[in-house]
């Protein structure tokens, strides 16, 4: 009783909550997007071991990828919106509720089609809950200095993750890859009990744009099918063209319909906010190298140097306890020199780091390319902190949830044509070096043209409409 009197007299006070709750809305926040980015690391290092339980090439490996990448892409536009209608903490608790049955449904899978259709929800769940985590820290930190530090924490349990993602899929998959997902049991059990002592969350009214998201899952899904099946068929392959054709036709029918229905799921609006352009495209770029990289990776360790998951696994240890490490400091770091300075160093990193690794002989041991890998792993606390603090404090209020999902489907589109993409280029006729230092020499340029955009957001901050 004391403690639901209390969260009703915070609601009913319009206020974030007392610390206590504003700390459990954190706590919640942070773990929920500690579990989805886990699922999306813990994964690459297993793919091996998958393979060789439940058959299917190096598509099938890819679609275990991307099929949870593209409904969580997919469907992060209009999970945003549902956010903001029926609350971020309702929100919250349904897609955390349905990632852990996927999660449970992906351990048991006997075949790889079946894993597959539960990566499919898993991603659904993670779609509605990226979002709502990050309207949840908005709604219970509405101090812009405050709020920049919990970001920072926010994406501490990111950062962790995928830190402890490719090591602890390495452990598991000792014992089973199976239980890479149950994993996801215990920790999501404890976040629900967490979120059950945070405030309820204000509502905004309005329909469901069924039109923006049918048309939505078609373009990412035509074009992520059409990348996959590029890499097998060929890009003059019928079923290519055709998957490439709809999802052209079906991104002009969402930007038309955007402008036309009366309430959008994502209204075109946001985008006259340049800094809202701009973060998308940081998103988009940093996520080809920091998702698309860590899957080649993963297969070159085991499938060209020999090692094992585990050993894949601590190979990529370096990168991502830098990354962890550097985590915590990235909000005082943009609050001294600015959000321009860590993105703009935080690219130039990963482009610098991907054109060493892409001169990197076959040969070389894999200590150099675990090196190698750190510059990359350097870029995620300077770029994405400071790009998601930035991109919350030029939206309205009651938009956090729209904003939010708009820059995390920018970063999971990224995430899943980076792995399609290096997927056909490592499983080419050129063979599987010539497709790395590709996909490495890819990573780069796209890293330097986000850093280039990046220039201008230091005059966007006060050009804003």
């Amino acid at each position: 009783m004391p403690l639901t009197a209390s969260l009703r007299r915070s609601s009913q006070a319009g206020s974030p909550g007392s610390d206590r709750h504003a700390t459990a809305t954190l706590a919640a926040a942070v773990l929920g997007f500690f579990m989805i980015t886990l699922d999306a690391t813990i994964v690459n290092v297993a793919l091996p071991s998958i393979h060789d339980a439940l058959g299917g090439g190096i598509t099938g490996l890819e679609w275990v990828v991307d099929a949870y990448t593209l409904m969580f892409a997919a469907l992060l536009l209009s999970a945003g919106s549902l956010s903001d209608r029926i609350g971020a903490r309702r929100a919250f608790g349904a897609g955390l509720g349905l990632f852990i049955v996927a999660s449970l449904a992906c351990g048991i899978a006997p075949t790889l089609p079946v894993l597959i259709a539960a990566r499919v929800v898993q991603g659904i769940g993670a779609a509605v809950a990226m979002p709502t985590s990050m309207a949840l820290v908005r709604q219970a930190f509405p101090d812009p200095s405050r709020r920049g530090r919990a970001v920072g924490v926010w994406a501490m349990g990111g950062a962790v993750a995928a830190a402890a993602g490719p090591v602890l899929g390495g452990v598991l998959s000792l014992a089973s890859w199976r239980m890479i997902f149950w994993i996801n049991l215990p920790v999501g059990l404890l976040t629900l009990a967490l979120l059950s002592r945070t405030p309820h969350s204000p509502t905004r009214s309005a329909p469901f744009d069924w039109i923006g998201q049918i048309t939505a899952i078609l373009a990412m899904g035509g074009l992520t099918f059409g990348a996959i099946e590029a890499g097998e068929a060929g890009l003059t392959a019928p079923q290519v063209l055709i998957s490439l054709a709809v999802a052209v036709l079906a991104l002009a029918a969402f930007v038309f319909a955007q402008a036309k229905v009366a309430h959008p799921m994502v209204p075109l609006t946001l985008f006259r906010s340049r800094t809202v352009v701009v973060a998308t495209g940081i998103g988009f770029a940093f996520m080809v190298g920091f998702y698309g990289l860590p899957f080649v990776f993963s297969l070159d360790f085991q499938q060209q140097h020999g090692l094992s998951a585990l050993g894949a696994g601590v190979a990529f240890l370096p990168m991502m306890l830098l990354s962890a490490f550097l985590t915590p400091f990235s909000a005082r770091i943009a609050e001294r020199t600015g959000p321009k300075v860590p993105i703009i160093a935080g690219l130039v990193l990963m482009a610098a780091g991907s054109l060493a690794l892409a001169l990197v002989p076959a040969s070389a041991p894999v200590w150099v390319t675990a090196l190698l890998l750190i510059p990359i792993g350097m870029a995620g606390p300077l770029v994405m902190p400071p790009t998601t603090a930035l991109l919350l404090e030029h939206v309205p209020a009651e938009q956090t949830g729209t904003a939010s999902g708009v820059f995390n489907t920018s970063r999971q589109i990224g995430g899943a044509l980076a792995v399609a993409v290096f997927g056909a280029l490592i499983s080419g006729t050129a063979g599987f070096q010539h497709g790395l230092v590709i996909s490495l020499v890819l990573v780069a340029a796209i890293a330097l043209v986000a850093a280039l955009a990046t220039t201008r957001v230091g005059a966007l901050r006060h050009a804003d409409a």
